[in-house]
């Protein structure tokens, strides 16, 4: 708890260079949607105190947010945004590592690992988000940033519950899921233990839809 304590009074992280976050907009084979964005991360939780919270029980979310913009202007200009989630969470009494993602009313579990490499490589697998610009557009270009934080301690009973199935009912659609989540996991993802924040940001190259 002293080293949590410590932690907590750490200043945040600014952007770093050489952040382990890229989007890449992939050449589409004929007849399929060009400019669809893919976003890699890798690393992001090989910060020894990250990893330390991580290990004591104290959940990461990773926020992502994408935009879309045009440079066909005097001024560029934004056309789309998205934003989702990762949960990492790691079960000292079971040794095992759960990551999910949460996209506005979905919940996607990545799965159950040993060990965090294996939760890393899980999370480093190419993802391509609901965003796609508009055919004949001006030239195009993507923005994706990520913020890391670690969740209060205040939060773990609502995580816990989550992880366990108990708010499924709502992510199955039986129930609006925006709410079950805003009540539990998402609102408590706006509280984060201290200062340990890692801010990383990433940039396409432009292309033409």
């Amino acid at each position: 708890m002293l080293a949590i304590l410590m932690l907590a009074g750490m200043p945040p992280v600014r952007a770093q260079r050489g952040a382990p976050l890229r989007v890449v907009v992939p050449a589409a084979p004929a007849g399929a949607e060009r400019g669809m964005p893919v976003i890699t991360t890798s690393g992001v939780l090989e910060d020894r105190n990250l990893r330390e919270l991580l290990q004591n029980g104290f959940p990461a979310r990773l926020h992502y947010r994408l935009e879309l913009w045009s440079s066909g202007g005097l001024f560029d200009n934004l056309k789309q945004q998205v934003e989702w989630d990762l949960i990492v969470r790691y079960n000292p009494l079971e040794r095992r590592y759960t990551a999910a993602r949460v996209e506005a009313d979905h919940v996607t579990t990545l799965g159950t690992f040993g060990t965090l490499a294996e939760t890393e490589q899980a999370m480093a697998r190419p993802f391509q988000p609901a965003m796609k610009p508009i055919v004949g557009h001006d030239r195009s270009y993507y923005i994706v940033t990520l913020n890391v934080a670690m969740l209060s301690v205040n939060d773990l009973d609502e995580v816990e519950r989550w992880l366990r199935g108990e708010l499924q009912p709502a992510v199955r659609g039986e129930k609006n899921p925006g709410t079950a989540l805003s009540r539990g996991a998402m609102t408590l993802m706006t509280r984060i233990l201290g200062g340990e924040r890692r801010h990383y940001e990433a940039r396409s190259a432009k292309f033409t839809p």
